[in-house]
């Protein structure tokens, strides 16, 4: 048993498999956009748990949720259903085009099921030799085998052994690429409609509008990983409703519990019925006390008014990043859409997306990276403006310390 003492950083190295690298601060609470240490030091959290905290820390409405079904039922086996599961599939499928929903626990088991629902559809409907599945470079699509070889980022799939197969990788936003490849033996092309850890790259209309075309030509399924871009994340309820084209299947996890672990396939009736009964399956898929926290997160976060304000507050860290561009010029552009944004590093700044990580966090404000070469800020979708204008003189003071320090070399 662990004493009080060693309840450290250097804990984390003596009884954890060794696949992260932890900061050396460890949060011990958190309230709205502010986390606070073993210490007591204060953080304002622009990295919300990496698009997760869509309503920022032990939000009332997620607390009193949770609270009030742990009184009641924790869990059941899907040999029955519950009732917050039941509540929350019929708000996702009023508030999307899906008529069907299945629950999982994280985003690769969401794209796991969209993976394995695409493939059985192909079997039913044509045949085995209808396998081929199209991603995109510097996709990510989880952690699982089959998911992390359709993620587009060799780095995450190599060193496993062989991997599943007839998988395809082509440039994003490269239309001409995906009509050269396609064809009727694609069962589905997965995309991310605006990739985040590939970078925060947004797709062009006319990309996304050709796919679904040449996905309807082929007789393939069109699957839109919204496991970092849904729930209100772009400024939308799903990315796909701002961009006009409605894939087959969708997947979202992440701010869909604010927190809970908690993630959904969503599909249409007709593909939904090749999932019979023992095809697949999750232990805890549907738990109440997951569903319940959900209900909650989607019920406040469809509100138009939190949707609105995802778009405002886009444009505070607009001119926040711009303002401290303008001092301090490391930046080349400002990537991404409402509350998924990436700050591109100037070549000579290359590489360094983590030293501004590390440096901020000494500042008292917690971001992100996409890479080597983007800082990214996934914040709560209700953050205040107060926080917002401290986090950004916080980040400024930690690049003004980098950008002198790499001014003397």
């Amino acid at each position: 048993m662990a004493t009080e003492e060693k309840l450290q950083r250097s804990l984390f190295n003596e009884v954890m498999v060794p696949c992260y690298a932890p900061m050396d601060i460890i949060p011990v609470r958190g309230q709205g956009s502010r986390l606070w240490d073993q210490q007591q030091r204060e953080y304002i959290d622009f990295a919300g748990g990496i698009a997760v905290s869509c309503l920022g820390h032990c939000h009332p409405v997620m607390v009193t949720a949770l609270t009030e079904q742990a009184q009641k039922l924790w869990h059941l086996s899907n040999v029955m259903t519950n009732e917050p599961a039941l509540r929350l599939a019929d708000k996702l499928t009023q508030l999307t085009f899906a008529d069907k929903v299945f629950f999982a626990n994280s985003g690769a088991e969401a794209n796991e099921a969209a993976l394995k629902l695409a493939r059985r559809y192909a079997v039913d409907n044509f045949s085995a030799d209808k396998d081929q599945i199209i991603a995109f470079h510097h996709g990510f699509h989880g952690r699982t085998f089959f998911t992390v070889t359709v993620g587009g980022q060799s780095t995450y799939s190599d060193g496993f052994g062989p991997k599943p197969q007839a998988v395809t990788h082509l440039p994003y936003n490269d239309l001409a690429a995906i009509a050269e490849l396609m064809s009727d033996k694609t069962c589905a092309v997965m995309m991310e409609p605006l990739q985040g850890e590939g970078g925060i790259i947004s797709p062009t209309i006319e990309f996304v509008q050709g796919v679904r075309e040449l996905c309807d030509k082929h007789h393939a399924l069109l699957i839109f990983d919204e496991v970092q871009t849904g729930n209100g994340r772009t400024g939308d309820l799903f990315a796909y409703q701002g961009l006009g084209v409605t894939p087959d299947i969708l997947t979202t996890a992440k701010s869909l519990g604010g927190g809970f672990p908690v993630a959904a396939m969503l599909t249409t009736t007709a593909l939904a019925a090749h999932l019979k009964v023992g095809t697949h399956g999750s232990t805890y898929g549907g738990n109440p006390l997951a569903c319940a926290v959900a209900e909650a997160v989607i019920n406040t976060i469809s509100q138009p008014a939190v949707l609105a304000g995802v778009k405002q507050r886009e444009q505070w860290f607009r001119e926040g990043l711009m303002q401290i561009n303008r001092r301090y010029p490391i930046f080349s552009e400002i990537r991404g859409k409402g509350l998924l944004l990436g700050a591109v590093l100037c070549p000579q700044w290359q590489g360094r997306a983590r030293d501004i990580l590390v440096a901020a966090g000494k500042e008292g404000v917690m971001v992100l990276v996409a890479g080597t070469d983007v800082v990214r800020f996934t914040p709560s979708l209700v953050i205040d403006k107060k926080d917002i204008d401290e986090g950004m003189q916080r980040l400024e003071a930690a690049i003004s310390t980098l950008y002198n320090a790499h001014s003397e070399l």
